[in-house]
Parts: C-alpha cells; sequence; structure tokens
C-alpha cells in the first residue's frame, strides 16, 4: 500500500509560551504566530503570545510591532506605511491572506493564527520569497509604451472617460494576497503570472495611452502564462482592496478572442 508523508521538517511543532505585560486581562488575546528559520536544522514552530490589546493596540500589525519591539525582537516581518497602502506586511490571518496593518483583532473570534503568504518559500517566519513574484511583474513591462513621434515633444494627454477605465486596476499595490490564494499558482508559479500580474498586465492594456496593444497581448497569449487561470475566484475573495483580478483576466481573454475573430 502506498503511504503518502509529508516532510519529516515540514511538521510545525509547539514552540515558545510567552505573556506580555496585563492591564486588563479582559482584553488579553491568543496570538499563535509561525515562526521559521531556514538557516538552521529545526522544524517551523507556533510560538504562543498573550497580549493584552488594551496596552498594545487592536491592529495586528500593532501586536506585531510590540512583540518585536518588548518581547521576541527575534520575531521577523514586514511592513512599511501601516496605511493599507505599501502591501508589505501582507500575511495569511487564522486561513486569510489579507494585510496585518488594516486587520483588526476584534475582527476575529477566538485565537488569531500567523503564518507567512502560503505557497512562497520563506525567508524568515512572515517573511514570504517574492523574487519570482516581482520577476513576473515585471516581464510585463509595467510602464508606457509609446511608437509615434510625440512620446517625448507633449504630454500624453486621457479624457476623463479613458481615465475612469483604469479604476479598479491602478489600485493594486502588489501585496500577493490574490496570486498567492490561486491554487492554479500553487500549481504553477514557474510558468503562471498569476492574477496580480495579469490584473497589472490589462492595467496597461486598458490604458488609452498606450501604444503596445499587440505586443502585449502576443505575450500574455500564451496556454500557462494566462490561460492556467480556472475561475476560481479565490483571488478576488482575498484582495484586501477589493479589486477584482478575475474581471480583468476575462477582459483579457476577451481582447484575445476579439483579436482572433472568433
Amino acid at each position: 500500500m502506498v503511504q503518502l508523508r509529508l516532510p519529516p521538517n515540514s511538521t510545525i511543532k509547539k514552540g515558545k509560551h510567552f505573556k506580555s505585560k496585563i492591564k486588563d486581562s479582559s482584553k488579553v488575546r491568543n496570538f499563535y504566530i509561525y515562526r521559521y528559520d531556514p538557516e538552521n536544522d529545526e522544524n517551523p514552530r507556533f510560538d504562543h503570545f498573550e497580549i493584552d490589546t488594551s496596552i498594545y493596540g487592536k491592529m495586528v500589525l500593532d501586536i506585531l510591532i510590540a512583540i518585536k519591539d518588548d518581547i521576541d525582537p527575534s520575531l521577523t516581518f514586514r511592513r512599511s506605511c501601516r496605511e493599507g497602502v505599501c502591501g508589505s506586511c501582507s500575511m495569511n490571518i487564522n486561513g486569510v491572506n489579507t494585510l496585518a496593518c488594516t486587520s483588526h483583532t476584534d475582527d476575529y473570534e477566538g485565537d488569531i493564527k500567523i503564518y507567512p503568504l502560503p505557497h512562497m518559500k520563506v525567508v524568515k517566519d512572515l517573511v514570504p520569497d517574492m523574487n519570482n513574484f516581482y520577476a513576473q511583474y515585471e516581464s510585463i513591462q509595467p510602464w508606457i509604451k509609446k511608437k509615434s513621434a510625440s512620446e517625448t515633444t507633449q504630454e500624453n494627454l486621457q479624457s476623463i472617460q479613458d481615465r475612469e477605465k483604469l479604476d479598479g486596476l491602478y489600485e493594486c499595490i502588489l501585496c500577493a494576497c490574490c496570486s498567492t490564494s490561486c491554487p492554479s499558482y500553487w500549481w504553477n508559479e514557474e510558468k503562471y503570472l498569476g492574477p496580480a500580474t495579469l490584473l497589472q498586465a490589462y492595467r496597461w492594456l486598458a490604458d488609452s495611452r498606450d501604444e503596445a496593444t499587440g505586443e502585449r497581448l502576443d505575450q500574455l497569449d500564451d496556454s500557462f502564462k494566462l490561460y492556467r487561470c480556472h475561475t476560481i475566484m479565490n483571488c478576488t475573495k482575498s484582495c484586501p482592496k477589493g479589486l477584482n483580478p478575475a474581471k480583468a483576466i476575462a477582459n483579457i481573454k476577451k481582447m484575445l478572442v476579439k483579436r482572433e475573430g472568433v
């Protein structure tokens, strides 16, 4: 009989237990945080932190900063703006990919479990390796391409109506919450561009100032880059900015069909 087992070092073990200073015991919440350092031979572990949210704040990122500052300075995570703009603090909280800075602890019942974004190599603790993700973004050449002489001689004007076509696209902060929630991306991350990159690709296809539509469509017309999308819709559900990557992907497919005259 075939026995399928996970590698021994994939088992998450019980970690350390920490308590913060407590001012109001009714405000104490349990946080379980994934810890992993690939430079040593230890298995990943879950560290348990009992935190008084009346002292340290109510946003998940506030709690992580407090833990690093006052309890365990070895905790590693990314953060920057604290306003849901930079996308740095994307992680998986209670099974949902989201931003720690916009996640309120009162939105979660019971214990709060925090992991790095799923199905990505872990650099350390809550920090995933984003190299492949950014390389894919770079591959779509995310800038305006002009072929006419007006490129350097005058401003690229755009009507109000054409500008409105970019709404729901330009707001993407490249947090990777959508791509790392997509099973197709889990299975084919080396070839499938993923929801975030494809949404960004459509952002330039929809821009009236860009003059490389044919070139961009040629690049995307690939059985893996684009058509690994099976419209599972996890991407749209998980986007912390309320965007719709699945719709953008569908619009790219429509453009290809229209070009072929099918």
